[in-house]
């Protein structure tokens, strides 16, 4: 035991072994210059790994918006599988991709909101209709898209999905659609 505790203690200390106990804390050895040496070459290591993060972030600013219309399109894709799993991310990512006006349009061009239509109104569960009314709430915060979900006869679709009330989100995602319907003067009524 005695034995690991100075093997230990000189490897902490870095001491030379001597009669001493005191450690050497001072910065005025002859390691000094080393020290100085290793400590630059840390700090540049340190420069050139933010350099590259940096280059690989702004690369990666510019090269991601172009995969971005694939990755809406495979989400409109999950739309169609059998699997509500599938359905649900698929209509995830999509609330998630609609955060612009443009990207919004794009995605009800893509075939998007007569999918997320589809999709609630032949959704057999809850959670199933609660993410499809959620990316359909993301989407009305454009009138363009908006008037594209009335043409396709959102309203009626809407109307007719089964109230949750005790599912606060639900119920807000439906009423808001159905508000954001009424402000722009679409008929809600019928």
């Amino acid at each position: 035991m005695r034995m690991l505790t100075s093997l230990l203690s000189g490897y902490l200390c870095r001491r030379k072994p001597s009669n001493g106990q005191s450690c050497n804390f001072s910065s005025n050895s002859g390691k000094d210059g080393l020290s100085i040496e290793e400590d630059a070459e840390r700090k540049i290591g340190w420069l050139l790994k933010m350099i590259f993060v940096g280059t690989a972030s702004v690369v990666a600013y510019q090269f991601f918006p172009y995969m971005g219309d694939n990755l809406m399109q495979q989400s409109v894709s999950l739309l169609q599988v059998k699997d509500p799993l599938f359905k649900r991310m698929g209509a995830s990512r999509l609330a998630r991709f609609a955060i612009d006006d443009e990207r919004r349009m794009r995605i009800v061009e893509m075939g998007g909101a007569a999918e997320l239509l589809n999709m609630l109104g032949t959704a057999k569960d809850q959670r199933t209709r609660k993410e499809a009314l959620k990316a359909l709430a993301a989407l009305s915060f454009s009138d363009e898209a908006v008037g594209a979900l009335y043409r396709s006869g959102a309203i009626s679709v809407i109307k007719s999905t089964p109230d949750y009330l005790e599912d606060a989100d639900f119920m807000k995602y439906k009423s808001n659609l159905l508000k954001k319907f009424q402000d722009l003067t679409y008929d809600v009524q019928s």
